[in-house]
């Protein structure tokens, strides 16, 4: 199968190595990872913070350059949720029908990580192997939005070597929220505390996510603590090997052996 890589923007400038994770699991089962270059932010955080006329521009640039493809993916809940729900309610409240139907169609055939392993592909023994204790946070977007549901602890589960820890109140927020985390700086700090003193419980090595965003946040709170747990995108995860965890002196979590 041929896939088109929505990159996303934290991916791209800040957390190179989930998309790269990405590509290499997909190329590894077999397929065809093709990036196309024109791609930029698909507008959510535009829409989030009141910008429609901006985020228009790149919903129209967005669904110009992923319409040619038949399927694309994503290693963000959060960019795939804008493009379903939010995208074709720019272009409509911008009185472009044409383009909230090219947008529906784009939409339909993107798919978070886990949808696309578990739903298009197939699969959830992706041969992956990370010898590490690990929790799983769900994020809001891909947990409320998009619904992935228990998609990722399927596939966690089916990676051999890895223990997975249950995640004490899994659904409460983390507290990032995008802009969130700015303007309400107290009430996100606040939701972190709640949410690094779950993951502590667990006793993890790792915790896992499938959004990059909500890993930074809490990365950033437990790196701050020196807590000694690392954050972890599922990609990553899911595309470590025993060739990688013999290789370097460090695996794929950054964990001393």
């Amino acid at each position: 199968m041929r896939i088109a890589l929505f990159v996303t923007c934290l991916a791209d400038t800040l957390y190179p190595e989930a998309a790269k994770a990405t590509v290499r699991l997909l190329e590894r089962l077999g397929h065809e990872v093709v990036f196309p270059e024109q791609q930029t932010c698909c507008g959510q955080m535009h829409v989030n913070t009141g910008y429609p006329d901006e985020a228009l521009r790149l919903v129209r640039r967005h669904v110009r350059v992923f319409a040619p493809y038949d399927v694309v993916v994503a290693p963000s809940g959060s960019c795939v949720g804008s493009v379903r729900h939010q995208h074709a309610t720019v272009a409509r409240r911008a009185g472009d029908e044409r383009l909230a139907s090219r947008a529906e169609e784009v939409a339909a055939r993107t798919h978070e990580l886990s949808e696309l392993l578990v739903d298009v592909l197939g699969v959830t023994g992706v041969g992956a192997y990370f010898p590490h204790r690990v929790t799983y946070h769900p994020t809001c977007h891909s947990l409320r939005m998009i619904r992935v549901g228990d998609r990722p602890l399927r596939l966690l589960r089916a990676v051999r070597g890895l223990e997975l820890v249950e995640l004490p109140q899994a659904e409460q927020c983390c507290g990032f929220g995008g802009t969130f985390a700015v303007k309400n700086a107290d009430t996100s700090t606040a939701m972190l505390a709640d949410k690094m003193r779950t993951v502590l419980a667990t006793r993890a090595d790792v915790c896992t996510a499938g959004d990059a965003s909500c890993l930074m946040h809490i990365g950033g709170g437990l790196s701050r603590l020196r807590a000694g747990v690392r954050t972890v995108h599922l990609a990553e995860i899911l595309a470590s090997t025993e060739a990688d965890a013999h290789g370097a002196g460090r695996d794929v979590a950054g964990v001393a052996r």
